[in-house]
């Protein structure tokens, strides 16, 4: 067993600690870093609820090992939120009734923050909702989130 001791920098924090050759990156953000908001639902990169931003892409968490992400930046959805503070796209998800269950919304949200981020349009931004998998809204409520935010961020710019 290889164990190596990894840092990366995760939601803006640097994070040290050993992982095994073999552990997939996220069951390190889960068991060792503590944060449990990235889910593992299929263990093959097929539903994306394990999905995180790697250097500000998206990544399935589940293919990618702890040890690849050394010397990194890992944003997960702990980080989208201020404190009590939804962001917007969280409130947006929240208001459009866009996450029953929460299982899928994690990683739905992550590749959304990077859709808004990258400024895809709202057809762009859509259309990633074909990488996740979700069983409890249909996908109405969160094509409605998207819709309402791509339509406020609209209104801002």
């Amino acid at each position: 067993m290889t164990i190596t001791d990894i840092t990366i920098t995760v939601n803006g924090a640097v994070r040290q600690a050993p992982a095994e050759a073999r552990t997939v990156l996220s069951d390190y953000l889960r068991h060792t870093v503590g944060l449990t908001g990235t889910h593992v639902g299929c263990e093959q990169g097929m539903c994306g609820s394990c999905t995180v931003l790697l250097d500000g892409a998206p990544v399935r968490s589940c293919l990618l090992l702890a040890v690849q992400a050394d010397g990194h930046e890992i944003e997960t959805v702990e980080g989208l939120a201020d404190g009590a503070q939804l962001s917007p796209l969280q409130q947006a998800m929240l208001e459009e009734h866009g996450l029953q269950c929460g299982f899928c919304t994690p990683g739905v949200l992550m590749s959304l923050t990077h859709a808004q981020r990258e400024g895809l349009t709202e057809q762009e931004a859509t259309s990633l909702l074909g990488g996740h998998l979700c069983r409890c809204t249909g996908y109405g409520g969160i094509r409605a989130a998207i819709a309402r935010l791509w339509r406020d961020r609209e209104v801002t710019e």
